[in-house]
Parts: C-alpha cells; structure tokens; sequence
C-alpha cells in the first residue's frame, strides 16, 4: 500500500521529452492535497573510461543559461523506454562516437524524486573504440573531450562541473572500484 492515495490526474502540458501533470491525493490522515509532476522517461548515463581518462561532454544547458561539462547521458526521442543498456549504448555513440566492448551497470539515480518521475541508470564503459559522434540537432554544440581523472576531481572540487548526475555517478563508480 501506498501511504499517498493518488484521486485523479490531470496531464497540463507536454511536449517531445516530457509531461507534466497535477495529482490530487489523499495522504494517510486523510487530508487532501497536490502533487505536481514531471514525467520523463528514464535516462542512462554512461562513464567511459580508458584508463585513467574519463570522456566528458560539454553542451549549453539553456534553462542554466551556460555551458556544462558532464558525462554522456539522455533518454530516446519521443519519450520512448528503451532497454537501459541499449539506451546507453546509444547515448554513448551519439554523444561521443565511442563504442564500448564492455558496458557494466553500476547504478541507478533518481533525478529529483520531490518532483520528478525520472530515474536515470549508470553505466561503466570500457574497451572503447573512437569513431564518428550521431549527435541530435539540440546536441550540434557538444563538444567531447578526454579528461584525467585527477583532473575531472579538481573540475567537481572548483565548481566547474556541478551537475549532480555525473557528480553522483562518480561516486557510484569509485564505490564500484572500491567493492571488486
């Protein structure tokens, strides 16, 4: 049982890669209230590591107004459910034109569960092969580039890598590393 009762819901807008809609619910003591939500459909997030080198791709982020530094991720077009593991796959040769030999799930992250439906899962890849980057059109400014890691630690440390999925999955993979 929920300890939220879910009464009736109301989709009041979508688009290509989301929906937003307002519940009405019944809460455990039986009083009455809203939740609005975003509906998207999973992402995956992928690490690609060679080594001691982490691929990174900067894109501008229009709703911070800035450029941003993180790792390859994203859902299919359309607000479509992939496999997790194909979705990644994808993500990785879209974004940055590696191919992986090795994907190995390490994780799962919810984006903002307070108001969001959305949970992405994380993806170690390694064995990579270069090759040429299928970017969608809101990608045509990305750029990709190899990072140390020790570099990458410095960027997250100064404040110049802030988003929190690729802060988040980070930490996933130093505890994957850690528990082998």
């Amino acid at each position: 049982m929920h300890p939220v009762e879910r009464l009736e819901s109301t989709r009041v807008y979508a688009n290509a890669w989301m929906t937003v809609r307002e519940d009405r619910i019944r809460r455990p003591d039986g009083s009455a209230g809203i939740y609005g939500v975003i509906d998207k459909p999973d992402y995956a997030l992928v690490i690609p590591l060679d080594g001691e080198r982490l691929m990174l791709v900067e894109q501008y982020r229009y709703p911070l107004g800035a450029r941003r530094w993180e790792f390859p991720q994203g859902t299919a077009p359309d607000r479509a459910e992939l496999d997790p593991a194909e979705l990644a796959a994808r993500e990785l040769r879209e974004e940055t034109g590696l191919r992986a030999g090795s994907m190995v799930r390490i994780g799962t992250l919810d984006v903002a569960a307070g108001m969001s439906s959305q949970r992405g899962h994380v993806y170690l890849a390694t064995d990579l092969t270069e090759g040429l980057a299928e970017r969608e059109l809101e990608e045509q400014d990305m750029r990709a580039a190899w990072y140390p890691r020790a570099a990458f630690e410095m960027m997250v440390r100064a404040g110049e890598i802030t988003d929190a999925q690729s802060v988040a999955a980070y930490t996933q993979l130093l505890l994957h590393e850690h528990h082998r």
